[in-house]
């Protein structure tokens, strides 16, 4: 089995990864962590290193526990919720862990929303954490 946790270093992605882990010992299964940054010049080098120190620091505490982890950071033209979502349908991923932030409806409606998109269009069953 193979869980996908979609990972920005935020306190929601964590609590995400958290129960991730709890899965991922129940059924034997292994994690990959994505972190997606929307590529073009506008990525810059401190937050490309965010995202890799914060993998890191995933991949670390998923091993201490004894599971079998992967860690990817994409930089692309593509959003967030598109990278995860690629990402599950190549990689056959079995569940998709994401936090979710609250935001007002304005706030979805001008900006869109990763996890709404990871939600509806996802190839497999989509796990939230506030």
């Amino acid at each position: 089995m193979k869980l996908l946790v979609g990972y920005d270093g935020s306190n929601s992605a964590k609590a995400a990864l958290e129960l991730a882990c709890v899965h991922a010992k129940a059924f034997d299964a292994s994690i990959e962590v994505v972190a997606s940054l929307e590529g073009g010049s506008v990525t810059e080098a401190v937050e490309i290193q965010h995202a890799k120190e914060d993998l890191e620091f995933a991949e670390k505490h998923i091993q201490e526990q004894g599971i079998a982890a992967n860690t990817h950071l994409f930089v692309r033209d593509m959003t967030p919720g598109e990278d995860i979502v690629k990402f599950a349908k190549e990689n056959a991923v079995d569940t998709i862990f994401i936090g979710v932030r609250r935001r007002s409806k304005v706030g979805k409606l001008l900006f869109g929303s990763n996890a709404q998109y990871i939600i509806i269009k996802a190839p497999c069953p989509v796990m939230t954490v506030k």
